[in-house]
Formats: C-alpha cells, sequence, structure tokens
C-alpha cells in the first residue's frame, strides 16, 4: 500500500534544513513487546560476515529525497567519531552518499572533487583502531531526480557504469562493503528491480573487486519484514560471477516506532517476531545472510528498552542476522530526533549506551 512522505529534521548550528530518509514500510509494523526470546544460531556460513556491529555517519546524503532528487553539496562527517566509535569496539561503519554527488551526470564519470572529499572519510574509517568494515552507501531509493532504475529512469548500463568505476577504486580493499542502493521502494516491478541489481554485481565483479561483500537490498524501503515474501524469493536467486552466495548479503531495515518510520522519539517493538521470520526464511533459503544497516530510535526509555532486545536477538542469531548500524551519527546535530551524535564533551546519547 502507499504510504505518505514525512522527513526527518537535520539541524546545523547556522540553519535548519530537512532530509528525507526511510518512509513507513508498506507491510505492517509489528507490536511485539521487548521481547529476549532468542533461537540457537547455526554456525557461519562458509565464506560469510562474522558479525558486526556499527553506526551510520550521516553527511554526503543530506537533501536526498525519497524520490531521488537531491539539491545540495552534503556535509562532511566529522572524522573524529570513527576513533570514538571504534574505541567502543564498533566494526562497521555505513557512510551514505548522494548518487548525484559522486556522478554529476547519471551514467557519467566520477566527480573527482567529490571522491577526494567522500574517500578521505572513507579511510578515515578504514583505519580506525578495529579496522571495520565500511558499507559504501548510495541513497538514492533506486532513483534518479524522481525516476525509477530501468522502470523509466536510469538504464541498468547507467547505474551499473557507478558502481564499476566505485569497485574499480576500491578492489583492492576486502574491508569495502557495496551497499548498491538505500531503500528501494513504490517499484512498478520487482523482477525489473532484480535485474538491476544483477547487473550492479556483475558490473562490480568484472571491475576487479571480487573479494568484497556486495548488500542487494528488496523493496518496500528495504523492509525486513517485506522481504522473505516480497522482493526476496528473487534476490535470492542474483547469482555472483566470484562463484557462491556467500558473498551477497541482503539489506534490511527496521524500526522501533509505531509507523516504522524513524520519526517518532517513542519505540513501540523489539522487532523481534519479523526478525525471527526473516532469520528462518535466510536458513531455510540458502543458509543466507542479511544486514540490518539501519535502525534506530530516539533517546527515551521505550526505545532504550526495545533496541536493546532488537540487538540481543541479532547478537544471538549472528550467523544469519550478521550485524547492525544504527541511525544514526554523523553530521546530525544532537538534537535530531533519533541522533546517536557523541556530544561535543565526548559523552554518548542515552540511546547509544542503554542499548
Amino acid at each position: 500500500m502507499s504510504l505518505p512522505a514525512r522527513s526527518k529534521q537535520r539541524i546545523y548550528p547556522d540553519f535548519d534544513r530537512y532530509y528525507s530518509q526511510c518512509l513507513p514500510g508498506s507491510t505492517p509494523t509489528s507490536t511485539t513487546s521487548s521481547s529476549t526470546t532468542t533461537t540457537t544460531s547455526s554456525p557461519i556460513p562458509s565464506g560469510g560476515l562474522p558479525f558486526l556491529g556499527g553506526v551510520n555517519i550521516a553527511g554526503y546524503d543530506f537533501t536526498v529525497s525519497t524520490d531521488g532528487s537531491f539539491k545540495g553539496t552534503g556535509v562532511d562527517p566529522p572524522v573524529s567519531q570513527f576513533a570514538h566509535f571504534a574505541s567502543q569496539g564498533v566494526n562497521i561503519f555505513r557512510i551514505p552518499f548522494a548518487w548525484q554527488l559522486m556522478t554529476p551526470t547519471v551514467g557519467g564519470t566520477i566527480d573527482s572533487s567529490f571522491f577526494s572529499r567522500y574517500d578521505t572519510t572513507v579511510q578515515a574509517a578504514l583505519n580506525s583502531a578495529t579496522k571495520p568494515y565500511v558499507i559504501l552507501d548510495l541513497h538514492n531509493y533506486a532513483r534518479w531526480n524522481g525516476a525509477i532504475i530501468s522502470q523509466g529512469g536510469p538504464t541498468d548500463t547507467q547505474f551499473s557504469s557507478l558502481w564499476s568505476q566505485l569497485a574499480a577504486k576500491y578492489k583492492s580493499n576486502p574491508k569495502i562493503i557495496f551497499g548498491i542502493m538505500n531503500e528501494p521502494h513504490d517499484l512498478s516491478s520487482v523482477s525489473t528491480w532484480v535485474a538491476s541489481v544483477q547487473a550492479a554485481v556483475n558490473a562490480i565483479r568484472a571491475a576487479g573487486a571480487t573479494s568484497q561483500y556486495i548488500l542487494i537490498p528488496g523493496s518496500s524501503w528495504s523492509s525486513a519484514q517485506a522481504l522473505p515474501t516480497e522482493a526476496g524469493p528473487a534476490l535470492a536467486q542474483v547469482t555472483d560471477p566470484a562463484g557462491g552466495t556467500s558473498k551477497l548479503i541482503f539489506d534490511v531495515h527496521k524500526y522501533l516506532d509505531s509507523d516504522n518510520s524513524g520519526t517518532h522519539a517513542d519505540c513501540t517493538t523489539s522487532n523481534v517476531d519479523v526478525l525471527a521470520t526473516l532469520n528462518t526464511w535466510l536458513k531455510a533459503n540458502g543458509n543466507r545472510q542479511a544486514i540490518l544497516s539501519e535502525t534506530g530510535g530516539g533517546n527515551t526509555q521505550s526505545c532504550y528498552d526495545n533496541l536493546k532486545a532488537e540487538l540481543a536477538y541479532v547478537k544471538a542469531n549472528s550467523a544469519n542476522l550478521a550485524g547492525f548500524c544504527v541511525w544514526s551519527a554523523g553530521s546530525f546535530d544532537t538534537t535530531y530526533v533519533l541522533t546517536v551524535t557523541p556530544n561535543a564533551d565526548g559523552t554518548d546519547q542515552p540511546l547509544w549506551v542503554q542499548a
């Protein structure tokens, strides 16, 4: 079903802007309590990811709208945050970026000036104490300026061109993870989208990046709840030219507020029921892995409890639920409703500490 758009406010010292992130998922939100139910985790699939826990470092995605349009220059996130979080054991960072910043012309070459900014941030993350994985996250909702990839918008060749170029730049670093698209939604054809995913995977491998993991997203805002019954069965058929499927990781999101939008300070679900269903599906479909690359809540007791329960379930089932990235730190102000940006004095937000 179609759901209304919404925005997440981002506050800067000198001005206010609005930033569009995910919308509510297209499937009903679970209202489970903050249960601590766990299951026995099976061994990590051969060649799969180890358990990863981390955070989104936003900024280069600011002003990307959910229709894939973009106006702005992005905001370089503070690189000091990588050392801060790594000192606490964080071993994965997700760094979103606007497509239009990376290639100002659709299908064109990477802008060297922006890439220099972005790569400086990526290298700071890679060089932090835990030697973490870093997700390069294309944050455009399967769109370029309102038009869906291969469904009236950019061709698969134009989409793949971006990933071919990025893969060539990072092919020697196995700690890079290619997050090929943030939150595809309202697609005319899921099967056409899956073909676009396959094209991107093929381009990455053809560019020589054969050791890296690739995140493959479904539909309905990368919904963890929708994946098993909606895009998942088709996405499970995507092949890896490098061999096997262990390096193709399902990319899922799930927030904890009443409409799964990530816009409210209070949380109403731990998502344990949703994740248990997903975990069962992953095991039944080739013992695959998924990563919860966006989740989060406000700095309230309901979110402390529910996020803690959610992440405990992920950790207990990490063979198939390979990890998580909390939304979000980076260039978000500490007043943002879902902020986990450290305070100026170096202390952390209560949600980060409690959950």
